[in-house]
């Protein structure tokens, strides 16, 4: 028997970076929206460096148009401004077919998902769930 959509995420720490495994990307968008969490996702099927992962999260996640296209850039978008414009209900974020390229090594890739590992913390301390699934190419 499968559990209900709203229980997805009960199950799951209210912080964390993790696999996608076995969790369908619909049915984590439907808890998010059950649970009234903001669900960011983006598909880097098609993304070969650190410039176009960074480009392509920029415009799927609707970050501003001030947005410096680093990393340290992308910890800000998604921490301060978000908590200083309202009291967040919490976060379903996916990062989908994280490429395996040249340019963006295992490094690169790490460092990525440190900067939503480091999201995850901001938002623990906020008391604000912070859920980011991640799958390879």
């Amino acid at each position: 028997m499968t559990a209900a959509l709203p229980d997805l995420l009960n199950n799951v720490p209210p912080q964390v970076v993790q696999s996608i495994r076995a969790f369908r990307i619909p049915d984590l968008q439907a808890a998010a929206q059950a649970g009234g969490q903001h669900f960011l996702y983006a598909n880097f099927a098609d993304i070969e460096t650190k410039a176009e992962a960074l480009e392509l999260i920029g415009r799927e996640f609707h970050l501003p148009a001030h947005f410096g296209k680093n990393f340290d850039a992308l910890y800000d978008c998604l921490t301060d401004p978000l908590a200083r414009a309202c009291r967040q209900p919490g976060f379903v974020v996916v990062l989908d077919q994280l490429p395996v390229a040249p340019k963006f090594d295992k490094d690169v890739r790490e460092q990525l998902l440190d900067c939503f590992r480091d999201a995850a913390e901001f938002w623990a301390e906020q008391n604000v769930p912070f859920r980011c699934f991640y799958s390879y190419l």
